[in-house]
């Protein structure tokens, strides 16, 4: 018998209903075991609970199913975006080798030639220099005197050297390019099916773990008495890099790994530790959403990275570093565009940098103004290092030369001293050829809906993929970032003497607005006449955020 009683102390509750019990169900027998199996005893302490529920989160992002859901998953955490620091392509701090080996765990292995893998076409590709030999001095010689520019930079952040420079060497890369892959798309099967980008967009967003906290985060630390034994505890920073190649080559399989992978973990393979703040050296901050793009959206089936070709125009702002600096800037910026490329990759595969890798990939990077090139074999093994994973044994290699002559110099239209050699490794990188891996290359993506346009659901599929697009461009909000202005610094938190004011900014009541998470927002409203006839409660649109 159910006993009805009206609630009068809460009018919206009008009905309680007593609460109702049921006969226990009997035990089956196979629950019996012939031993005793007890729980596991977890260690109840404030850091082990932190850090399994870190790690629960880790694992709601790897059961995510698409490409674009785990990308979105990785921002849920900060409605404004994460304080990121930037790693470009157009400049290089003064001795920031350190700096970039620690916040990609590259080991770098400088040498004067290719690993030896590419000994296999060292035959074909001399072969192609004499055919090709006259065509490229050709290029060369058109480029600087036979055509005549005009120069316009729309941004008015490069001078009319770096202009000139970065103009000259993209049309010869280019027509480098081109004659290249004529000539060997009869010979290689790869290059035939390669896809062509031009200025494609790569960005990449990881965690670097094991960093000194600033000081503002000290403080922070210091006013909570569960803080007192861990004040100078390491933190997580997040790191965006944001890259515009000249020109790159993908194909639908990976290159072969230039090392075993099982020597990831060798301890020969050092990385310097940089544990201090970045600005010391000369980046910057900047809030904005993590991004994970290799140049193509997912579902492209050319999904691998064989080879990017970078300029190195900002080597002409950086007269005053001397050529030893300048050159370990091009192995920065070597470094962190390979990193960066094949992390990008590794996420439309479906790792993350809180799921590793489960195998290596590799990619080939050339560095070169149209005379000097520098030439680049990366291979990735690990991309989780983060606090958790602070302690992975394992570290990324990367194998570089220092800037080679193609040619000694240019004179009435002609072209002195063309160095067959370099142009045989120009072809070397472009006959490395790609093969098939006999494992999962996705484990952690859903074997039916593995991109969002694979999703049935409609309204689904349509709401995650304009939610990922404008995730990814990182627009600006409607309203400004939250700060904390130089006045109330002054006057309400270093000297306290507007005690009397309404307190109503969010440092006053206790509120952290970057603690806002991405889905803590109202959805869009329906109308009362676009809503399901006859009659509809429901008001506002339905999301679908990723649960983690």
């Amino acid at each position: 018998m159910n006993l009805v009683k009206f609630h009068r102390t809460f009018n919206k509750l009008k009905h309680l209903k007593a609460r109702q019990y049921s006969q226990p169900a009997i035990l089956d027998q196979n629950e019996y075991t012939e031993t005793p199996e007890y729980p596991p005893i977890q260690d109840l302490s404030l850091q082990s609970r932190k850090a399994r529920e870190r790690q629960s989160v880790y694992d709601k992002i790897r059961k995510v199913k698409t490409i674009e859901e785990k990308q979105i998953a990785l921002n849920m955490p900060r409605y404004y975006g994460w304080k990121c620091i930037m790693l470009t392509d157009q400049k290089v701090p003064y001795n920031a080798m350190p700096v970039i080996q620690f916040y990609t765990r590259s080991h770098f292995i400088q040498s004067e030639k290719l690993p030896d893998t590419y000994t296999e076409t060292e035959a074909i590709a001399s072969d192609i220099v004499k055919e090709i030999k006259s065509d490229v001095e050709d290029i060369i010689a058109i480029e600087h005197e036979g055509v005549e520019r005009n120069l316009t930079d729309t941004s008015g952040t490069l001078s009319e050297e770096r202009q000139k420079e970065n103009v000259i060497t993209k049309n010869i890369v280019r027509q480098i390019n081109r004659t290249i892959s004529n000539n060997l798309s009869s010979k290689a099967s790869h290059i035939l099916t390669a896809q062509v980008d031009y200025d494609p967009r790569h960005e990449a967003f990881w965690m670097v773990g094991g960093v000194d906290p600033p000081r503002k985060v000290v403080n922070w630390r210091k006013t909570f008495k569960w803080y007192e034994d861990r004040i100078n505890e390491p933190i997580n920073r997040p790191v965006q890099y944001l890259g515009t190649p000249m020109l790159t080559l993908r194909n639908a399989l990976p290159l072969k790994p230039f090392i075993p992978y099982s020597e990831a973990e060798n301890p020969e393979f050092k990385v310097p530790q940089f544990l201090y703040q970045p600005q010391t050296v000369g980046y910057s901050t900047e809030f904005r959403h993590g991004t994970n793009i290799p140049g193509y959206w997912p579902g492209d089936p050319e999904e691998f990275g064989l080879l990017s070709i970078h300029s190195r125009d900002y080597i002409l702002d950086r007269k005053d570093f001397g050529p030893e600096d300048n050159i370990e800037a091009l192995h920065c910026q070597a470094l962190q565009a390979s990193f960066g490329w094949l992390l990008a990759q590794a996420n439309y595969q479906g790792f993350n940098t809180y799921n590793d890798v489960t195998y290596p990939l590799s990619t080939q990077t050339i560095i070169t103004n149209g005379q000097l090139w520098s030439f680049y074999a990366y291979q990735l093994n690990t991309i989780a290092f983060h606090n958790d994973q602070v302690d992975n044994p394992k570290s990324n290699v990367c194998f570089g030369t220092n800037p080679l002559k193609l040619y000694e110099s240019l004179e009435n239209g002609k072209v002195n001293g063309l160095n067959e050699d370099v142009l045989k490794m120009i072809i070397q990188v472009y006959l490395n050829k790609p093969e098939e891996r006999d494992y999962d290359m996705k484990p952690y993506l859903d074997k039916e809906e593995q991109v969002v346009a694979d999703i049935e659901d409609d309204n689904k599929r349509c709401w995650l993929e304009d939610r990922f697009k404008h995730l990814v461009s990182n627009k600006p909000k409607h309203y400004l970032t939250p700060e904390i202005y130089h006045w109330e610094y002054i006057y309400k938190i270093q000297n306290k003497t507007r005690f009397f004011e309404r307190k109503v900014r969010p440092f006053e009541r206790g509120i952290n607005p970057f603690d806002r998470k991405l889905n803590d927002h109202l959805p869009p409203y329906i109308p009362k006449a676009l809503r399901p006839y006859p009659r509809c409660r429901k008001k506002f649109e339905t999301t679908y955020y990723p649960d983690v």
